[in-house]
């Protein structure tokens, strides 16, 4: 589907370098944009997006902490 819009030119040619740096066209990044606008959170695909970012990450827990020890002020 073909649609027109009404932009301020300066923010079209600022989106067109954007796009350009990333190898892409305005037109893709409005499309992603859109769909990504419409799409409905997925319980599992959150699970799994949670579950890859944990993965990549450095951070651990070094075990159970007591509630006096989350709570304690310095």
């Amino acid at each position: 589907m073909n649609i027109t819009l009404s932009i301020n030119e300066q923010i079209v040619a600022e989106a067109r370098k954007i796009a350009a740096v990333r190898g892409t066209s305005l037109n893709q990044i409005i499309r992603d944009y859109l769909n990504q606008l419409t799409q409905r959170d997925d319980p599992r695909r959150t699970v799994a997006e949670l579950d890859s970012l944990w993965s990549e990450s450095a951070f651990r827990s070094s075990g159970n902490w007591a509630c006096d020890e989350l709570y304690e002020r310095s």
